[in-house]
């Protein structure tokens, strides 16, 4: 018999190595989701709110910040998934590249954003791993990254309407589901 134990740590380690960025950021907004929940507080004040000075923090905070556990697993697969991708077909630039789509994600909202909302969650790094991905596989003339990259934007779709305002408590709406049930 063989022994596949080596294999598997060794794989395990590859993996965990390449997309130590993606896991770090999924990790950090389940920890933020997590001391909501253990302190019972809402960190939504954390969020952007466009175009106002004294939320420019928001920039940086905003993805960590989720709705509800629906709205984090929405935005955690996606993260993981194409941050996979990224790590392992980008190596030597995997890391700017998700470090960029979070800044300038939130640079963006804040600039762009529906005024006097408050927007959180990581949908918009997710949109903008996913603009990579697929951008970068018409330019590379990849035809399965741009199939990926629309998949992922296929299975995240729902999360488009986090960038629609909710009228009724001035947070954007992370999901298809929770706008309706609000």
């Amino acid at each position: 018999m063989l022994n596949t134990e080596p294999n598997m740590k060794k794989n395990l380690s590859y993996i965990i190595n390449i997309m130590f960025v993606p896991i770090l950021f999924v990790f950090m907004i389940w920890i933020v989701e997590g001391l909501e929940y253990i302190l019972n507080v809402n960190f939504s004040a954390f969020g952007i709110i466009p175009l106002d000075f004294n939320r420019i923090y928001g920039i940086l905070s905003y993805p960590f910040i989720h709705s509800d556990l629906n709205h984090l697993l929405n935005n955690t697969y996606p993260i993981l998934i194409l941050g996979g991708i990224i790590s392992e077909v980008y190596k030597k630039i995997s890391v700017k590249v998700f470090c960029y789509s979070y800044i300038i994600s939130g640079l963006l909202l804040w600039i762009f954003g529906p005024r006097d909302v408050t927007i959180i969650g990581a949908s918009g790094t997710v949109y903008a791993l996913g603009s990579f991905v697929l951008f970068s596989g018409f330019i590379r003339k990849q035809p399965r990254l741009m199939m990926l990259s629309f998949l992922v934007i296929f299975l995240n779709f729902f999360n488009l309407w986090g960038l629609i305002e909710l009228e009724q408590d001035k947070i954007s709406s992370p999901s298809f589901i929770n706008s309706f049930s609000n």
